[in-house]
Protein backbone atom coordinates (compact mmCIF):
# COMPACT_ATOMS: atom_id res chain seq x y z
CA UNK A 1 0.00 0.00 0.00
CA UNK A 2 1.58 3.43 -1.07
CA UNK A 3 2.44 5.60 1.92
CA UNK A 4 1.06 9.37 1.76
CA UNK A 5 4.00 11.81 1.46
CA UNK A 6 3.80 15.47 2.83
CA UNK A 7 3.91 19.13 0.53
CA UNK A 8 4.49 22.38 1.60
CA UNK A 9 3.25 25.43 -0.62
CA UNK A 10 2.11 28.41 -0.70
CA UNK A 11 -1.21 27.58 -1.60
CA UNK A 12 -3.55 24.20 -0.67
CA UNK A 13 -4.02 24.37 -4.60
CA UNK A 14 -0.18 24.63 -5.72
CA UNK A 15 0.63 22.08 -2.79
CA UNK A 16 -1.37 19.56 -5.22
CA UNK A 17 -0.17 20.44 -8.55
CA UNK A 18 2.90 20.05 -6.65
CA UNK A 19 1.96 16.64 -5.88
CA UNK A 20 0.50 15.85 -8.81
CA UNK A 21 3.89 16.82 -10.48
CA UNK A 22 5.86 14.73 -8.10
CA UNK A 23 3.48 11.68 -7.94
CA UNK A 24 2.81 11.64 -12.09
CA UNK A 25 -0.76 11.57 -11.93
CA UNK A 26 -3.37 13.97 -12.96
CA UNK A 27 -5.70 15.53 -9.89
CA UNK A 28 -8.65 13.62 -10.29
CA UNK A 29 -6.06 10.12 -9.82
CA UNK A 30 -4.73 12.03 -6.27
CA UNK A 31 -5.95 10.98 -2.95
CA UNK A 32 -5.06 14.62 -0.38
CA UNK A 33 -5.67 15.50 3.44
CA UNK A 34 -5.52 18.99 4.27
CA UNK A 35 -3.03 19.46 7.12
CA UNK A 36 -2.56 23.25 6.70
CA UNK A 37 -4.09 25.56 4.45
CA UNK A 38 -1.86 28.17 5.50
CA UNK A 39 -1.89 31.64 5.64
CA UNK A 40 -0.76 34.69 3.53
CA UNK A 41 0.09 37.08 6.80
CA UNK A 42 0.36 40.54 7.11
CA UNK A 43 1.99 41.91 3.99
CA UNK A 44 3.92 39.02 3.61
CA UNK A 45 5.09 38.69 7.37
CA UNK A 46 3.93 35.54 9.21
CA UNK A 47 2.64 33.80 5.86
CA UNK A 48 2.79 29.96 6.48
CA UNK A 49 2.79 27.49 3.49
CA UNK A 50 0.09 25.63 2.85
CA UNK A 51 0.64 21.73 3.87
CA UNK A 52 -1.35 18.53 2.22
CA UNK A 53 -0.36 14.77 2.48
CA UNK A 54 -0.91 12.91 -0.72
CA UNK A 55 -0.88 9.64 -2.31
CA UNK A 56 -1.74 8.31 -5.79
CA UNK A 57 -5.45 6.28 -5.90
CA UNK A 58 -5.20 3.09 -5.76
CA UNK A 59 -6.11 1.48 -9.17
CA UNK A 60 -8.30 -1.59 -9.76
CA UNK A 61 -5.71 -3.68 -10.05
CA UNK A 62 -3.80 -1.94 -7.24
CA UNK A 63 -6.72 -3.08 -4.83
CA UNK A 64 -7.09 -6.69 -6.81
CA UNK A 65 -3.08 -7.89 -5.47
CA UNK A 66 -3.55 -6.30 -2.49
CA UNK A 67 -6.21 -8.42 -1.25
CA UNK A 68 -5.22 -11.50 -3.14
CA UNK A 69 -1.53 -10.87 -0.97
CA UNK A 70 -3.09 -10.69 2.36
CA UNK A 71 -4.70 -13.60 1.80
CA UNK A 72 -1.97 -15.51 0.49
CA UNK A 73 0.11 -14.38 3.25
CA UNK A 74 -2.74 -15.59 6.15
CA UNK A 75 -2.50 -19.01 4.13
CA UNK A 76 1.19 -18.98 3.91
CA UNK A 77 1.33 -19.41 0.29
CA UNK A 78 4.05 -17.70 -1.89
CA UNK A 79 1.97 -17.18 -4.64
CA UNK A 80 2.72 -15.32 -7.94
CA UNK A 81 0.29 -12.76 -8.67
CA UNK A 82 -0.80 -11.14 -12.42
CA UNK A 83 -3.41 -9.03 -12.51
CA UNK A 84 -4.69 -7.26 -16.05
CA UNK A 85 -7.76 -5.14 -16.46
CA UNK A 86 -9.54 -4.62 -19.27
CA UNK A 87 -11.02 -0.76 -18.74
CA UNK A 88 -13.46 -0.86 -21.93
CA UNK A 89 -14.95 -4.35 -21.67
CA UNK A 90 -14.68 -3.71 -17.59
CA UNK A 91 -13.12 -7.56 -17.02
CA UNK A 92 -10.81 -7.99 -14.40
CA UNK A 93 -8.35 -11.10 -15.38
CA UNK A 94 -6.08 -12.60 -12.24
CA UNK A 95 -4.10 -15.49 -13.27
CA UNK A 96 -2.30 -16.94 -10.61
CA UNK A 97 1.08 -19.40 -10.05
CA UNK A 98 2.90 -21.09 -7.74
CA UNK A 99 3.81 -24.45 -6.07
CA UNK A 100 0.15 -25.03 -4.65
CA UNK A 101 -1.87 -24.50 -7.16
CA UNK A 102 -4.16 -27.45 -6.20
CA UNK A 103 -4.84 -26.03 -2.61
CA UNK A 104 -6.15 -23.28 -4.69
CA UNK A 105 -8.62 -24.82 -6.76
CA UNK A 106 -9.86 -26.78 -4.40
CA UNK A 107 -12.47 -29.67 -4.63
CA UNK A 108 -14.09 -28.81 -8.21
CA UNK A 109 -12.75 -25.82 -8.30
CA UNK A 110 -14.30 -24.24 -5.01
CA UNK A 111 -11.29 -22.61 -3.36
CA UNK A 112 -10.64 -20.69 -6.68
CA UNK A 113 -14.49 -19.81 -7.20
CA UNK A 114 -15.07 -18.23 -3.27
CA UNK A 115 -11.37 -16.15 -3.80
CA UNK A 116 -13.24 -14.99 -7.48
CA UNK A 117 -16.29 -14.41 -5.28
CA UNK A 118 -14.78 -12.64 -2.29
CA UNK A 119 -12.58 -10.05 -4.81
CA UNK A 120 -15.29 -9.46 -7.19
CA UNK A 121 -16.79 -8.13 -3.69
CA UNK A 122 -13.69 -6.16 -3.35
CA UNK A 123 -13.58 -4.35 -6.80
CA UNK A 124 -16.91 -3.62 -6.90
CA UNK A 125 -17.40 -1.97 -3.66
CA UNK A 126 -16.43 1.36 -4.66
CA UNK A 127 -17.38 0.82 -8.15
CA UNK A 128 -20.09 2.71 -9.95
CA UNK A 129 -20.34 -0.12 -12.74
CA UNK A 130 -20.01 -3.42 -12.37
CA UNK A 131 -16.44 -5.15 -13.03
CA UNK A 132 -16.37 -8.61 -13.83
CA UNK A 133 -14.08 -10.59 -12.24
CA UNK A 134 -12.10 -13.92 -13.23
CA UNK A 135 -9.74 -15.34 -11.34
CA UNK A 136 -7.66 -18.66 -12.86
CA UNK A 137 -4.71 -20.93 -12.14
CA UNK A 138 -3.22 -23.40 -14.97
CA UNK A 139 -5.84 -23.05 -17.22
CA UNK A 140 -8.40 -24.52 -14.77
CA UNK A 141 -11.32 -23.03 -16.05
CA UNK A 142 -10.95 -24.00 -19.41
CA UNK A 143 -10.04 -27.61 -18.20
CA UNK A 144 -12.92 -27.43 -16.42
CA UNK A 145 -15.18 -26.30 -19.12
CA UNK A 146 -14.27 -28.91 -21.40
CA UNK A 147 -14.72 -31.62 -18.97
CA UNK A 148 -17.95 -30.24 -18.48
CA UNK A 149 -19.27 -29.88 -21.93
CA UNK A 150 -18.02 -33.54 -22.27
CA UNK A 151 -20.00 -34.58 -19.30
CA UNK A 152 -23.15 -32.80 -21.04
CA UNK A 153 -22.81 -35.16 -23.97
CA UNK A 154 -22.33 -38.21 -22.18
CA UNK A 155 -25.33 -37.18 -20.00
CA UNK A 156 -27.49 -36.30 -23.06
CA UNK A 157 -26.34 -39.80 -24.55
CA UNK A 158 -27.56 -41.72 -21.75
CA UNK A 159 -30.76 -39.62 -21.46
CA UNK A 160 -31.32 -40.73 -25.20
CA UNK A 161 -30.82 -44.41 -24.74
CA UNK A 162 -32.56 -44.49 -21.61
CA UNK A 163 -35.25 -41.98 -22.31
CA UNK A 164 -34.81 -40.82 -18.76
CA UNK A 165 -33.72 -37.79 -17.29
CA UNK A 166 -30.22 -37.07 -15.07
CA UNK A 167 -29.90 -34.54 -12.46
CA UNK A 168 -26.01 -33.93 -12.34
CA UNK A 169 -24.55 -32.53 -9.21
CA UNK A 170 -25.03 -29.30 -7.75
CA UNK A 171 -23.21 -26.44 -9.54
CA UNK A 172 -22.50 -23.02 -9.03
CA UNK A 173 -24.54 -20.62 -11.92
CA UNK A 174 -21.15 -20.34 -14.02
CA UNK A 175 -20.70 -24.15 -14.51
CA UNK A 176 -24.87 -24.82 -14.95
CA UNK A 177 -24.22 -22.12 -17.98
CA UNK A 178 -21.82 -24.33 -19.64
CA UNK A 179 -24.13 -26.81 -19.55
CA UNK A 180 -27.08 -25.59 -20.72
CA UNK A 181 -24.82 -24.02 -23.72
CA UNK A 182 -23.67 -27.39 -24.54
CA UNK A 183 -27.00 -28.77 -24.72
CA UNK A 184 -29.16 -26.30 -26.12
CA UNK A 185 -28.72 -27.38 -30.00
CA UNK A 186 -29.02 -30.66 -29.20
CA UNK A 187 -32.40 -31.88 -31.13
CA UNK A 188 -33.11 -34.40 -28.49
CA UNK A 189 -32.89 -33.00 -25.41
CA UNK A 190 -33.49 -30.07 -22.90
CA UNK A 191 -31.98 -28.73 -19.93
CA UNK A 192 -33.54 -26.98 -16.87
CA UNK A 193 -32.06 -26.02 -13.21
CA UNK A 194 -33.93 -27.26 -10.08
CA UNK A 195 -33.28 -26.56 -6.45
CA UNK A 196 -32.39 -23.70 -4.56
CA UNK A 197 -28.08 -22.25 -4.60
CA UNK A 198 -25.87 -23.97 -3.32
CA UNK A 199 -27.24 -27.03 -4.39
CA UNK A 200 -29.05 -25.78 -7.38
CA UNK A 201 -28.29 -28.79 -10.31
CA UNK A 202 -29.13 -29.35 -13.55
CA UNK A 203 -31.39 -31.72 -15.06
CA UNK A 204 -31.33 -33.39 -18.58
CA UNK A 205 -34.60 -34.72 -19.84
CA UNK A 206 -35.62 -36.09 -23.17
CA UNK A 207 -37.36 -33.39 -25.44
CA UNK A 208 -41.27 -33.98 -25.72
Amino acid sequence: MMEYVEISAKTVADAITEACQKLEVTSDKLEYIVVDEGSSGFLGIGSKPAVIKAKAKSTITDKAKEFLSDVFDAMNMVVVINVQYDEDNRNLNVELSGDEMGVLIGKRGQTLDSLQYLLSLVVNKESDEFIRVKVDTEDYRKRRKETLENLAKNIAYKVKRTKRPVSLEPMNPYERRIIHSALQNDKYVTTHSEGDEPFRRVVVTLKR
